[in-house]
This record gives structure tokens, sequence and C-alpha cells, in this order.
């Protein structure tokens, strides 16, 4: 049962709309590369859009009512949206989620060291990787130093017109005859991601710099443009990314290559959807969380309970909230578990089963299931679920696409869908296939991105 390919809705110039979405979202990526900036930007946005801070509202004990919209920003890394309809909470909500961090190499909390005259950073991926895409890469430092004084300074080096970039060395050919016998996991080592970052000694008279000159002349760089120190990086957040713009992919730009595509580019559309929610039935939600690389874990992550207590706190100022309410709000509601899907790929034929992939151009992704082998960590979606999907979706003429990750015995993946599931909601996965995925530079298709849009709207109108 093959799809058609959805640019066959966009003839002529109906394919300007595609593609005037498809720019704001990669200037979005582009500028927004870690969880902390993602969630800085849709705050900015959410508030031009005329959404109020929850934590403001609980504060001045704000009644909402139907039409009012909220956002509850938790720890500058995770963020919830909520329009109020007009239906009691009580009676459930329709949920898009999807997460905001990505792959990555993290900076470890003593980082920085010098070998024969190099300056170095010490790394830690993030996330599932293939270690040897990292290196010879033009790279960036994002994120946040914390100073004991409480001051927060925000760190972006490598994107900015006339910044430097960063990279990790690899071997020359001449010498890697040794290296060339290792299987690719063993290429490059966890440890040997190290980011070169200076060779210029301090001055020689400097009696303080007579050892370790480079690493000085560094640390003075540091204390002048950045105002911290050595020890400050005890307590800071800072993420090694790839240096650069994302970028129209294709002779005929019908495709995006940039970094994080896995997963904002399920994030933006489901952000921009309930941006454009103006009156509701069900209460609708965007919910944006951290650490889905990873597990889904700590504070700021899918399996803590902080949207639940946060919507216990939006029934609380609706008038709804008792801890029944509460449960049977969670457990009546619906979600879309919006995230990135294997997009078939013809140079790796033999990993998937063509029936049951996705594709380039044919729409918003639905997987039933993900997991792996035997459907392990997967949450299978209802089949009267589906059906009701399929009867919005078709009703509105979204293109749509089914599919699985790969061959059953070929690997798999998860997503945040299980743990919304544990309420006893409907969920399903929903997303747009990726090429490349969770390497430095992945690519999408952007009618999949316009789908996506669409196919999130009617979701949260209809379902």
């Amino acid at each position: 049962m093959e799809r058609k390919n959805a640019w066959d809705n966009y003839p002529g110039d109906k394919k300007k709309k595609v593609f005037d979405f498809a720019e704001d979202y990669r200037r979005f990526i582009s500028e927004n590369k870690t969880e902390r900036e993602c969630v800085k930007s849709f705050v900015a946005l959410a508030k031009e859009a005329g959404f109020v801070s929850l934590k403001k509202a609980i504060k001045k004990d704000q009644k909402l009512k139907p039409g009012d919209k909220v956002y509850y920003n938790h720890m500058g890394k995770s963020l919830a949206l909520f329009v109020i309809g007009e239906d009691a909470m009580e009676n459930g909500m329709n949920i898009l989620g999807a997460h905001i961090d990505s792959p990555r190499l993290d900076l470890k909390q003593n980082p920085l060291y010098e070998d024969t005259d190099m300056v170095l950073l010490d790394t830690h991926y993030y996330g599932g990787v293939k270690k040897y895409q990292w290196v010879t890469l033009p790279l960036a430092l994002h994120g946040v130093v914390a100073k004991k004084d409480g001051t927060i300074i925000e760190i972006n080096i490598g994107d900015k017109p006339g910044d430097p970039v960063f990279g990790i060395s690899d071997l020359l050919i001449h010498l890697a005859g040794e290296q060339m016998e290792k299987k690719a996991a063993k290429v490059i080592e966890g440890e040997n991601l190290d980011v070169l970052i200076g060779s210029l000694p301090a001055k020689k008279e400097d009696e303080k710099a007579s050892k370790e000159r480079v690493k000085k002349a560094i640390l003075d760089i540091l204390e002048k443009e950045y105002d911290f120190e050595e020890e400050d990086f005890l307590s800071a957040e800072i993420e090694v990314v790839p240096a650069g713009e994302a970028r129209d992919y294709g002779l005929d730009r019908s495709m995006i290559m940039g970094y994080g595509h896995d997963d904002r580019v399920c994030a933006y559309p489901s952000f921009r959807a309930i941006l454009n929610m103006k009156k509701v039935k069900r209460t609708s939600v965007c919910l944006l969380v951290d650490k889905e690389e990873i597990g889904s874990v700590g504070a700021t992550g899918m399996q803590s309970r902080f949207f639940e207590n946060t919507v216990a706190e939006v029934m609380a100022l609706t008038g709804d909230y008792s801890e029944l309410a509460l449960r049977r709000c969670l457990q009546r509601s619906k979600m879309l578990s919006s995230d990135v899907s294997a997009a078939f790929d013809p140079n790796y034929a033999s990993v998937s089963e063509k029936k049951n992939a996705a594709y380039f151009g044919r729409g918003l992704v639905i997987n039933k299931y993900t997991g792996s082998r035997g459907k392990s960590g997967s949450n299978d979606a209802n089949a009267e679920y589906l059906a009701d999907l399929r009867h919005i979706f078709d009703k509105n003429e979204v293109a749509f696409q089914t599919s699985e990750l790969g061959k059953v015995d070929q690997g798999g993946g998860g997503t945040i869908a299980y743990i919304l599931a544990n309420y006893g909601m409907e969920v399903i996965d929903s997303g747009v296939a990726v090429l490349n995925m969770h390497a430095p530079w992945e690519i999408i298709s952007k009618v999949d991105l316009y789908e996506a849009l669409r196919g999130y709207e009617v979701f949260l109108k209809e379902a």
C-alpha cells in the first residue's frame, strides 16, 4: 500500500507556503542548538503570541478561562504550553510532546588541559553517536557558566560572524594503518574526543606562565572576554555542537541539512501549531522536554513529575483541581509523541523493510510502535486510536504514512511515548522522517515538515 508523494498536493505557487515555513524552521535550528536556547526562544515567541507565565498566574491567583494561554518554563530546559479549552480539563487534553535535546558532546567538569603546547577541552559524549563522525568538523561551544555569585554567563562561540571555530583532530591516512583495522565503534574512542581550542603561548617573560603558557593564555582570554575562570567550569553546562547554519539541501532545495533535526523538526511545528490555536474544545498542550536522548531521566526529563505537577497547577487555576480530577484528566488525554523516524535510504536499503518504511516526501510519519526486536520498550498504540487519527488526517487532507524503525531484528529505538502512556492515555508516535539520524548533520524533507505542522494543528483542534 504505497502513499503518494506529498509534493503533488502543492503544484505551482502553492509550494511557497511549504518553503516559507521551512525557511522559518531553518533559521530557528541555526540559531538554537541547545535545549536552553530552544526554551529561551520559544518563551519569547510565546509571549509575543499572548501566552503568560504560569508562575506569575499562580502568584496572582489568576483564574484561567477558556481561550487563556499559559506556559511553564521548567529550569530553562523544558517547556509546557497550554491553551485552555471549553471542556473541563477533567475530560482530558490533546497533547503534542517532543524533545529538544540532541546528541552532542558535553564538556567535562574539569575539561581544560595543555599537552605539547596545545590546549584542549575534555568531553563526554551525550546520547547515541557514531564517535568517528565528530572528528575534523568545525565545532562551536554553546551553553552557560554559573558562577558562585549567582551570575549566569551565556556562551556562544563559533556560530557568530567572525567567531573562531574548534575541532577534534583525526589521524592522517599515512599513519592510520592500525586505526583502519579497528571496528567502527573503536576507530575513535570516547576519551579521544577532545576539542582543540588554542596553541598560542603567553608572553615568556611572565613568570607565572613559565609552565603551561598556552593554557595561561587561554585562561586570560576566558577571563577578559567571557568573565569566568577555570574553577567556574565546575558549574558550567557547555555543549560542543557543529558550527554553521542549517542549509538548503539538493539542487531543487527540497530538503534541509542541519544539526538537531532530532527532535527539533518535530518540536518546532508542535510549537507553531499551538501558537495557531485560538479556540479549542479540549485543552491543547505543547510539551517540549529535555534528556530524551539519554533515557528521559533527571528533573527536566519526561520521567520526572514536572508535567504532572504543572497540569495540577493549571487545573487549580481553572477551578477543576482535585486529585481524582487530575488522574482523570491524564488518563482521558490523547497525545502525539512527536519524534523522528528513520527515512528509507537507498544506500542502506538492507536494514529496512520497504513496505513498512518511512520515505522522504510522503508526509507525516505514524509509528504504531517503536522499541526493538520483539517491540521491547515500545508503546504499542491501540488500533482504535490509530483509526481516529486516520479519520482526522484524511478528512483534512493531511499527507501521512506509517512506518516502523527498520527490520524486525535489525535494531530499534524509543521515544517519550511509553512514559505518558503510563497514565493510561492514548499515545502514538508521530513525526518526520530523517536521514543521517544522530549524525552531526541530518537531513529532512521540507514537505514532510509542513505536513507535520498541518497534522499537529488538526490533532489539537479535532482529536
